[in-house]
């Protein structure tokens, strides 16, 4: 298949996704296939729940909304420009994938295909369904890619490379496991906030959808606050208080009496606003609905501390405090060339 063909779609299939939002799905006479795929889409958006808890329409609707801003031919086009593409044989790739928010490996299977390899998927017993169903849409406008996309219900087998997602115990597992192929294994990673008190309410209310949104469950979710000696918490837990409906969902609400219980078992000090607890702890995985935080006198030292700790973090949020930051509210929009981990996966294909 030629490079624009590809492309083409997954600007198609951009197209399609761009069709849905939580308050306001409407259906496009222009997009392609609309006849076979428009209603069934919004019985799978409705029915994601009951594969997944966490997976609430409102989630699920973000993360397709992100990729409809994603999918569009200028992004595409300037994400892809900074690579060559030599014409070689495909390879199969294999993509052990995670299921903690929804289409948490989508960019892995984009980056498959778009580099002309064949893609073989394992997805998580959490997210079964709105992937295979993606790739039934790319195939109906690019029948060509049915020989390309496989989704492998047992062991995975004849594959030259692969991509696993995981936590720390089963990273190890898949060092071990695929030690003699070419692979990139991730690890958990949290992402973190460093403030210095300057903040607007604006910039704190941002940052609550960082921690708030999938209720917390990736790795792009700030789960960590570095902030100055004596800072006061008010003026964050007033800027987050619109996000207080979190409480109302049943899951959210039994981790957040659960955790709440445990850290007052143990005699831990904790803010808590009765929907999110902070406690001051010096690792970076906090639960889900608290968000542990931590004091610094000295912003430079601060930097070493979290360049020397890089390999646990994914995203660090600050107003420009820190070198590599971004600005508050954009964790769970990254752009096609942000990568997980700081690894680029299509140079990776490509070298395979």
């Amino acid at each position: 298949m030629l490079q624009n063909e590809k492309k083409r779609s997954f600007i198609e299939l951009g197209k399609f996704l761009s069709q849905f939002s939580e308050n306001n799905t409407f259906k496009q006479p222009t997009v392609l296939h609309n006849d076979l795929f428009f209603d069934d889409f919004i019985d799978l958006i409705k029915l994601s729940q009951s594969h997944n808890g966490w997976y609430t329409p409102e989630q699920v609707y973000f993360s397709i909304q992100s990729w409809a801003e994603a999918l569009t031919e200028q992004n595409l086009n300037e994400w892809l420009s900074n690579y060559d593409f030599p014409i070689k044989e495909s390879k199969n790739i294999a993509l052990i994938l995670a299921g903690n928010i929804p289409l948490v490996g989508f960019h892995d299977f984009l980056s498959v295909l778009i580099t002309g390899h064949n893609v073989l998927i394992k997805t998580s017993s959490n997210d079964q369904h709105l992937l295979p169903f993606l790739a039934k849409y790319i195939i109906a406008v690019e029948a060509e890619l049915a020989n390309k996309i496989t989704f492998v219900d047992g062991k995975l087998e004849n594959f030259d490379a692969v991509i696993a997602t995981g936590s720390n115990n089963t990273a190890r597992y898949f060092e071990y496991y695929f030690k003699d192929k070419p692979s990139i294994i991730r690890k958990s990673r949290n992402s973190i906030a460093v403030l210095n008190g300057k903040e607007t309410k604006a910039q704190l209310s941002a940052l609550g959808e960082d921690i708030f949104r999938y209720f917390g469950l990736g790795c792009r979710n700030v789960s960590k606050i570095f902030v100055p000696k004596g800072y006061i918490f008010d003026g964050f837990f007033e800027a987050i208080f619109e996000y207080q409906d979190v409480i109302h969902y049943e899951k959210y609400a039994n981790n957040y009496d659960y955790n709440k219980a445990v850290f007052l078992m143990s005699n831990f000090k904790l803010l808590d606003n009765g929907f999110l607890t902070l406690k001051e702890d010096k690792s970076h995985a906090s639960p889900i609905s608290s968000v542990f935080y931590e004091f610094y006198d000295d912003i430079n030292e601060l930097q070493t501390r979290i360049q020397s700790e890089n390999e646990q973090i994914q995203c660090i949020v600050s107003n420009n405090l820190i070198e590599s930051s971004i600005d508050f509210g954009q964790t769970q929009s990254p752009k096609l060339w942000n990568y997980a981990d700081n690894i680029d996966t299509i140079s990776f294909l490509l070298t395979i």
